[in-house]
C-alpha cells in the first residue's frame, strides 16, 4: 500500500521514524508538505496537486500538522479522506483538538478532570471576577493559541494575575484563567493513545524554577507506569475528541488525574527516548489495519 507522511519537514525525527517504520513494514512511502498541495474541487470528484502532479493512489495518511497551518493543513486532510484515503487522524478531531476552548468544553461536558478554567470576553473591569472563578492566585494564564509551553504564564499575586489579564485584553488576545495545581511540583504526564490503547508515558519535569514541563523549555522525561485511573482518563480524553493518535497531557493532583490538553500531532522524539517503546511502529501498525479494515468494507458494499 501506499503511505503519505503529511509534514512540512522531512528531517523532522517523528517523520522520519514513521517513514522508517512504514518502509520495514514493506510498504511505499511518500512524504507530502502539506501547505505546497493545491486542492482540485470539481463535479469530477476532490483531488489534489502535489508539485505540479496528480496525487493518486494514496491509502492512508498520517498528518504531522503544525498549529501554525492547521486551517490548509486540515483541508489537506479532508479533501485525502474524501478521495477515500484513511487517516490516522480525523480532520475534524484535528480542528477539534486545536481550539483549547473548544477541546476543554468538551472534555468537561464528558465529565473529566481538569484544572478548573475561566473565559471571558475581553469584559474591561470583570478580571478580578474571572481571577476568583478559579480560586484567586496563584494561576496559569495561557493565550489559546499557545503551542509548546508559550504564551502560558504563573501569576503568583491576584494584582500581577489582574495585571496580565488587563494586558492580555488590552491587546485583544484570547486568553483562559486555569487553576495551579500546586502539587504537581512544575511536572506533568503525557500518556500516547493510539487506537484505544496506552502504548507508552513519560512524566516530564520542568526545569529548576520552572513551571512549564515541556521539552522544548528543557524540561526532563522519564518513563512512567500510569495508575488504572490515569491510563482511563488519557483514553476518556482521546475518546471525548475523536482521535486515535494522540498525546494526552495531564496532572497528577490530589483528586486525580487533571487533563490539561490532548494534542493531536504528539512527537515522537521524546516519548520513544523515555520509554524505548516503537511508538512509531505502533502507529503504522494501526494505520495498515485501518486500511484493511475499510478496503474490506468497501468490498462488502460492491
Amino acid at each position: 500500500m501506499k503511505i503519505a507522511v503529511l509534514s512540512r519537514n522531512s528531517n523532522l525525527y517523528s517523520t522520519r521514524r514513521l517513514v522508517e517504520e512504514i518502509k520495514k513494514a514493506g510498504h511505499e512511502v511518500l512524504v507530502v508538505d502539506h501547505s505546497l498541495c493545491d486542492l482540485i474541487i470539481e463535479q469530477d470528484g476532490p483531488s489534489i496537486i502535489y508539485r505540479g502532479q496528480k496525487l493518486e493512489g494514496v491509502d492512508a495518511i498520517i498528518p504531522r500538522i503544525g498549529a501554525s497551518v492547521t486551517f490548509y493543513g486540515t483541508a489537506v486532510v479532508r479533501q485525502f479522506e474524501l478521495m477515500g484515503a484513511f487517516s490516522a487522524v480525523n480532520s475534524q478531531a484535528i480542528v477539534r483538538s486545536r481550539d483549547k476552548l473548544r477541546s476543554l468544553q468538551i472534555l468537561s461536558k464528558n465529565g473529566l478532570g481538569m484544572p478548573k478554567t475561566a473565559f471571558t470576553n475581553y469584559s474591561k473591569g470583570g478580571e478580578k471576577a474571572l481571577i476568583e472563578q478559579v480560586g484567586g492566585a496563584p494561576l496559569i494564564i495561557k493565550l489559546l493559541e499557545g503551542t509548546q509551553g508559550l504564551g502560558v504564564v504563573l501569576a503568583e499575586t491576584k494584582k500581577a494575575a489582574q495585571s496580565v489579564v488587563e494586558a492580555f485584553h488590552g491587546l485583544k488576545a484570547r486568553i483562559i484563567v486555569q487553576e495551579f495545581i500546586k502539587e504537581a511540583k512544575g511536572a506533568d504526564i503525557r500518556a500516547f493513545v493510539v487506537n484505544g490503547k496506552v502504548v507508552g508515558a513519560m512524566k516530564r519535569q520542568g526545569a529548576e524554577g520552572e513551571f512549564r514541563s515541556n521539552l522544548h523549555r528543557g524540561g526532563v522525561a522519564t518513563v512512567i507506569k500510569l495508575s488504572r485511573v490515569e491510563k482511563q482518563a488519557a483514553l476518556n480524553a482521546a475518546k471525548a475528541l475523536g482521535l486515535d493518535v494522540a498525546g494526552v497531557d495531564m496532572l497528577q493532583s490530589a483528586r486525580g488525574p487533571l487533563i490539561l490538553e490532548v494534542n493531536s500531532s504528539p512527537g515522537l522524539e521524546g516519548i520513544e527516548q523515555a520509554t524505548g517503546v516503537n511508538i512509531a511502529g505502533e502507529i503504522i501498525k494501526y494505520v495498515i489495519a485501518g486500511v484493511k479494515k475499510k478496503s474490506s468494507i468497501r468490498d462488502k458494499h460492491q
